[in-house]
């Protein structure tokens, strides 16, 4: 396997331009043992991403039952000084159902803790770059969260922290607790998914009861040197697959056309458009196949190549209705 990567990449966690994001990995969303093929897909995969100039990868707990985690250390096992090289996340705080037991948040500091251990083992390795907390746990102790990330940071498991799907509310609350700076914050972002833009220009009009998104989270992110970083970055392929508005056979129409006029391909477009932002967004792409990953290289090799007109063109596209 190649392990060409960018080192001072690797040294900041946190800073990413782009990151892959491997909840495809390791077969399907059941208990079934991973086997030599899954290995395979996540070899190639990685590779891809490695190849396109992505040096971090993200991951959780719960993808695929641990199985993501799992042949994820399985590539790193076999690609000798790859952990050195790249950045590793990984998510905790969503338990998923068991038997009688609901799906649930526990963001408990004795859970947290157990579940970083668990992740460890599975990616086979003893340092998690950063750590995200998956969702906010309402019934979560704060003091007793933090002394765990405390625990976990002097400790040396964990160099990192930052949260995930939480608002500018829940992040200032967290971070009151904590003796180090939260990192990140990992959102649904894209070009379909376009709330966390919309609430801040609605402001004002009767459209804004209608946006659920918590207002001055980006803000409040930006302000606070935490890294924003887009799950759901290609919109599922909504733009550069089968489309199911007329909106979005426009935007799709107009993404194609950009890609073509910049010598690119429309899922950098896809990618420019989150990355032009000012809060320098870092979309996470997560497909397993290998072609799909490679078309994101221009979103770590060039610099976001879309003027002030064609950024708002695309958004006035997608969103079917001029701005306010």
């Amino acid at each position: 396997m190649t392990t060409n990567t960018n080192a001072d990449t690797a040294q900041d966690p946190g800073r990413e331009r782009l990151l892959y994001g491997c909840m495809g990995l390791g077969g399907g969303w059941d208990t079934t043992p991973y086997g030599a093929a899954d290995i395979a897909e996540a070899e190639a995969a990685v590779e891809a991403a490695l190849d396109s100039g992505i040096t971090a990868f993200d991951h959780a707990d719960i993808y695929r039952h641990g199985k993501s985690e799992a042949v994820f250390g399985e590539v790193l096992a076999r690609a000798n000084g790859l952990r050195e090289r790249i950045v590793l996340q990984t998510k905790c705080g969503i338990r998923q159902a068991d038997g009688d037991l609901p799906g649930m948040y526990d963001l408990r500091g004795a859970a947290i803790r157990r579940r970083v251990e668990e992740s460890l083992e599975r990616l086979r390795t003893d340092t998690v770059d950063v750590l995200l907390l998956h969702r906010p746990d309402p019934l979560a102790d704060l003091q007793d969260v933090a002394d765990a990330l405390t625990s976990l940071h002097r400790q040396r498991l964990v160099r990192r922290f930052g949260v995930s799907n939480m608002s500018a509310a829940q992040v200032s609350l967290l971070q009151a607790h904590l003796e180090f700076p939260l990192v990140a914050n990992q959102l649904e972002m894209s070009l379909h998914r376009r709330d966390w833009l919309e609430t801040g220009v609605l402001v004002n009009t009767p459209e804004s009861a209608s946006v659920g998104f918590p207002s001055g989270t980006v803000e409040h992110c930006r302000t606070n040197g935490i890294s924003l970083q887009a799950w759901g970055s290609l919109a599922r392929g909504r733009f550069t697959g089968l489309q199911e508005t007329p909106a979005e056979a426009a935007t799709a129409r107009y993404v194609a056309s950009l890609a073509e006029a910049k010598a690119t391909t429309p899922e950098t477009i896809l990618l420019w458009w989150l990355q032009r932002h000012p809060a320098h967004i870092a979309p996470v792409v997560g497909s397993s196949r290998p072609e799909r990953v490679r078309a994101c290289a221009d979103a770590v090799r060039r610099e976001p190549d879309l003027t002030h007109e064609e950024w708002y063109g695309l958004w006035v596209t997608a969103r079917g209705a001029a701005l306010p």
